[in-house]
């Protein structure tokens, strides 16, 4: 795993591992639900990328937007990709809905709603939460 991986707090946030993504609890919820879609590779250039990686990319975000779809009843989803901290490849991945969503004993506000998400007011969740919400998303997820 790269470091990028490890920052975001794999293994603890592993939601599921695929074999050139891995699809992670984002530490810090925007909204109920974020994401972190990262690559396995070193590279630094979604375009240095194998092949490979860009073919199973769509059944990971398949599998993302069902579970969240189911999970969160999301109306939007934002993928960002800003890789100016953390270099390697990776995604943001934000569920957007208007109000505030429930699950796993934490509720949380899109407080950008209807504009871009708020990173800045990002609910930072403790391990203990983190656990609760990992596991309760991966009760989402489509089964391999």
């Amino acid at each position: 795993m790269n470091e990028t991986i490890r920052k975001f707090g794999h293994p603890a946030t592993l939601i599921r591992d695929y074999a050139h993504w891995v699809v992670l609890l984002r530490p810090a919820q925007v909204t109920l639900g974020s994401l972190v879609l990262a690559a396995k590779s070193d590279a630094t250039d979604f375009a240095a990328l194998p092949a490979p990686a860009f073919a199973e990319m769509r059944e990971v975000v398949s599998d993302i937007e069902r579970a969240l779809a189911r999970a969160i009843e999301y109306q939007k989803i934002n993928y960002l990709m800003l890789m100016m901290v953390d270099p390697h490849v990776h995604f943001h991945v934000i569920p957007r809905y208007e109000g505030s969503r429930s699950g796993a004993a934490l509720t949380l506000a899109d407080k950008g709603w209807p504009g871009p998400p708020d990173l800045a007011t990002a609910a930072k969740i403790d391990s203990s939460e983190i656990a609760a919400l990992a596991t309760w998303l991966k009760g989402y997820w489509p089964r391999a």
